[in-house]
């Protein structure tokens, strides 16, 4: 660290050598360089969307780091255009101009000097000139040198805006040249296609660019904005009127007679559907994608319902010694062409599931495993010794099943499709997957009916359950060597409403302790110390699953304190900041977006193989030994899953797992349902860390109901 004679500099130009740290709030640390002035380090929020290479003119104020030594807190910052020789090789070299590595970069330079910008900018045809650019990598040069100009302005833009510069990338990817226009004449236009702007971020954009506080188009936007949040947030599939009026009127805080004609142009366009409730009194309003895809599955549940079996039926022979309940299932799911199977951990449902394959192959039918996530499928292959896979993958190869797989039929060809953890599937993947089953065949659901319901909206599992004509079984008998689980019977204990034994122990312990900091330093330690060394086991078989998001014991914290525990930061390694994300390779990460021209899926977990600045990728292989590339763009559509939430735990099995239990803001996420589901993700040991107050109140706390019409519209359906 260089030690500056005072007075210090606070206004000069310097390029960014390293991110060191990027918090959510956008503070950055980044090490830096400057004439005279090598390996500094700078800190701010007006450092955010730094990148490495970039040359930016700072303005601020220095004072002594006990960490970092003598540090700029950056107050002003302006992106420049390198100029010196070494600025702009380390621009070149860095990765934010694709297909230009160090090397590459320091022969272009040592060609053209301090002209070199100019000649891409002005003359790219001369890049030809330097050895190993031929007329493809040119092109590719000039193409990413026009991208990376064009993202530039847009960061200019966003900081005139008062918004971050790091959607700049985000809004490019989507929109490309157009993305100025779109971003200064229809702001609006971003909320939803551009990931991480709501309505708050384009509605600031668009009052600062002129539109009216009570322009139709601002209320419009509004109103779809409050159904697409109470989708995304809380799993509904409407709200009622009067709900949707208030939030909308409240977040432009304009009268609710401007909303409700904004919503009336909105039905005109069909961008929006209103309905009377059959339930009750008022009306409810759907986005029209949630209203066709609730009206889909309710027509085709009916369809599958109504239907005549194919499936060649014989008397089912118990020879597997089967639990009375699990005969009743069996039997039930033979003669019902859609039914339910449900009940808790060490009930046997995955060996029911077995039982009832295995009989319809015996009989001639083709059966087909699926679960909504891969590592569900593994596990319901695992537990049933035959082949599963996931519903997406199902539904994407449903034509081309691999060879000598007989369980892998499509939907069309299948007697009978089995869905694993279906409290997993959202309205949008059942709409897909009954859609594809042909008529007469035979539909089997199979879940935890007390589980946390899926990530997207909808409340399939549990609507089916509100249906009196639909077929349904639900396992009750804990087997002998079940009862024998500390996670078992504490989980059995949460589903009734009941706290479990306390400290507990032989599988189930909680751990007290009352400060958020402390708690997410001891979860820290045991899973990355404590229980590898006490229990002789690799890092890699525990898992850190939160209740939610923020604070110190949140995934985004916990995740990057295990990160730097984990897999730190490594001299000559490549990296790359996203956000306030560093994907390193050796990091655990999963995809939280279907990906359908990449092969991958939510939930799916996978291994960072390589980080390649010049390419502006990211390379991965999921668990299943797939090999996908992310450009540096796309990486919004991965997370880390060094601590992940509950949620996305669902249908997954670890032997270890650690969670802290706190009421940090009111305690908001815990619920009964939750803590259940947390709870079964555990195999051989779960850890609970924190306040017992907290554990108590996810114990009571039954949690919301999803607004949803599936159940209403589905009986009404088949009354007709």
């Amino acid at each position: 660290m260089t030690v500056l004679a005072k007075p210090y500099p606070t206004d000069l130009e310097a390029s960014v050598e390293q991110l060191v740290y990027v918090r959510d709030d956008e503070y950055t640390v980044a090490r830096m360089s400057a004439d005279g002035l090598a390996g500094f380090v700078a800190s701010g929020r007006a450092l955010a969307g730094a990148q490495p290479g970039e040359t930016l003119r700072l303005a601020g104020e220095w004072d002594e780091h006990p960490r970092y030594g003598n540090r700029l807190m950056v107050g002003q910052c302006e992106r420049v255009v390198p100029s010196t020789v070494r600025a702009i090789t380390l621009y070149l070299g860095s990765g934010l101009i694709r297909g230009i590595g160090p090397r590459l970069a320091h022969a272009i330079v040592s060609h053209f000097g301090e002209e070199t910008l100019t000649v891409i900018d002005i003359e790219p045809e001369r890049l030809t000139e330097v050895v190993n650019i031929g007329a493809t990598r040119q092109a590719q040069i000039v193409q990413a040198w026009a991208e990376q100009k064009a993202i530039a302005t847009l960061m200019v833009a966003l900081q005139g805006f008062g918004i971050s510069p790091l959607l700049a990338a985000k809004i490019y990817q989507v929109y490309g040249n157009d993305s100025h226009d779109i971003l200064t004449r229809d702001p609006y236009r971003l909320i939803g296609q551009v990931r991480g702007i709501a309505f708050h971020t384009a509605d600031r954009i668009a009052l600062r660019s002129g539109v009216p506080e009570h322009s139709p188009q601002r209320i419009r936007a509004a109103i779809l904005d409050r159904l697409e949040a109470a989708a995304a947030r809380d799993g509904h599939c409407f709200l009622p009127l009067p709900a949707l009026l208030a939030a909308a009127a409240n977040l432009v805080e304009q009268e609710e007679d401007l909303i409700r004609r904004a919503l009336d142009a909105l039905v005109a366009d069909r961008r929006v559907v209103v309905e009377t409730s059959p339930s009750g009194p008022g009306q409810v309003v759907y986005a029209k994608e949630q209203h066709g895809r609730e009206v889909a599955l309710a027509a085709h549940l009916a369809r599958l319902l109504r239907a005549r079996s194919t499936l060649p039926l014989r008397a089912f022979a118990d020879d597997e010694g089967l639990h009375e309940d699990q005969r009743t299932a069996v039997n039930l799911v033979l003669t019902s062409t859609v039914s339910v199977l449900t009940g808790g951990p060490g009930c046997g449902k995955s060996h029911t599931v077995k039982v009832i394959a295995a009989t319809v192959r015996a009989m001639g039918g083709a059966v087909t495993l699926t679960a909504p996530t891969g590592k569900a499928a593994k596990r319901l292959s695992e537990l049933t010794g035959l082949p599963a896979m996931t519903v997406h993958r199902m539904l994407a190869q449903q034509s081309e099943p691999e060879e000598g797989m007989l369980f892998q039929q499509s939907p069309a060809e299948a007697d009978l499709v089995v869905v694993d953890e279906a409290s997993m599937l959202d309205l949008q993947l059942a709409t897909r997957l009954t859609a594809a089953i042909p008529t007469g065949g035979h539909l089997l659901l199979v879940g935890d009916s007390d589980q946390l319901p899926s990530i997207g909206p909808g409340s399939v599992l549990a609507d089916l359950l509100r249906v009196e004509e639909i077929p349904r079984v639900r396992l009750t008998h804990v087997f002998r060597q079940a009862q024998d689980s500390a996670i078992v019977r504490a989980a059995h204990r949460i589903r009734t409403g009941e706290l479990p034994a306390l400290p507990g122990g032989g599988g189930f312990w909680f751990e007290e302790l009352d400060d958020p900091d402390q708690v997410a330093d001891r979860v820290v330690h045991l899973a990355t110390e404590a229980i590898p060394r006490k229990q002789n086991i690799g890092r890699d078989r525990i898992q850190v699953l939160c209740p939610m998001r923020k604070g110190p014991t949140g995934t985004a914290e916990l995740g990057r304190r295990l990160q730097e525990r984990l897999n730190p930061a490594r001299e000559g390694t490549a990296e790359h900041w996203s956000g306030s994300s560093v994907f390193r390779v050796g990091d655990r990460v999963m995809p939280i977006r279907n990906n359908y021209d990449k092969g991958v899926f939510n939930g799916e977990t996978a291994t960072v193989t390589a980080v390649n600045p010049q390419e502006r990728l990211v390379e991965i292989r999921t668990d299943d030994g797939v090999e996908v590339s992310y450009a540096f763009g796309e990486l919004d559509e991965l997370t880390h899953s060094y601590a992940i939430s509950v949620h996305r735990s669902q249908g997954s099995e670890y032997p270890f797992v650690v969670a802290p239990i706190t009421a940090e803001a009111g305690g908001v996420m815990l619920q009964r349902r939750l803590l259940y589901t947390l709870v079964t993700r555990a195999k051989s040991w779960v850890v609970l860390v924190g306040r017992r107050e907290a554990l108590e109140l996810a114990v009571h706390r039954l949690g919301y109901r999803r607004n949803t019409g599936l159940a209403l519209r589905l009986t009404l359906g088949l009354e007709t």
